[in-house]
């Protein structure tokens, strides 16, 4: 996983609430169980019309936002079902951080396993970033994790709360499998010392030709 340290980028305006997962990335998207390609299709019902043309007002399909890579949402974002598709369907069109005044929590955790930052705030402040965003290629924002510092286009900082651990884990890039082979050599020297002392536990190997 990608290590998140400091991003600075365009910041996208989505306000809307209950922003639900099926609009993040629709069921019929969910057959691939790569992590990438899905960023065409990112919020595909409200991007393209039945024909598949872009839809011109929304905030993706304007030039300013095409490469943004935070995104500033509504109340409940990502809620509905428990899809892993979203976050990665937002990383691949190049989101590393959404920040909203709430997230449905799997969505939230989910975020975090993928490389992604997910920040809450209180709605005014919010509020001021959507502000910052509507102004299209100037609303260049930074986010640093590191200091729990969000830096607007006028100077002004917000800061923002976050687990450490969670903060740790994304500092380092420390997805699941990560975290477990942070533990490679204890869970060797484990295996091993069980290989030596109760052999009848461990599985024979496979000596099939």
């Amino acid at each position: 996983m990608e290590k998140f340290t400091k991003l600075t980028g365009v910041a996208a305006p989505l306000p809307m609430i209950n922003v639900d997962t099926d609009m993040i990335i629709p069921k019929q998207f969910l057959k691939t169980i790569k992590r990438t390609g899905l960023g065409k299709n990112l919020f595909f019902e409200m991007r393209y019309d039945d024909a598949g043309a872009e839809i011109a007002d929304f905030v993706l399909n304007k030039p300013a936002y095409r490469n943004a890579k935070i995104l500033v949402a509504g109340d409940n974002f990502g809620c509905g079902s428990s899809r892993e598709h979203a976050p990665w369907a937002l990383l691949d069109f190049g989101f590393r951080c959404v920040i909203a005044p709430s997230f449905a929590d799997i969505f939230y955790n989910n975020c975090f396993k993928n490389g992604t930052l997910p920040i809450r705030l209180p709605q005014e402040q919010v509020e001021k970033l959507l502000d910052d965003a509507s102004r299209g290629a100037n609303a260049t924002v930074t986010v640093d994790l590191e200091k729990q510092e969000i830096t607007g286009p006028d100077g002004g900082v917000i800061r923002f709360d976050i687990d450490p651990f969670r903060k740790h884990c994304l500092l380092e890039g420390l997805d699941d499998i990560g975290l477990t082979l942070q533990k490679d050599a204890k869970i060797t020297a484990f295996e091993d010392k069980l290989t030596r002392e109760a052999p009848w536990s461990v599985p024979a190997a496979n000596t099939a030709a």
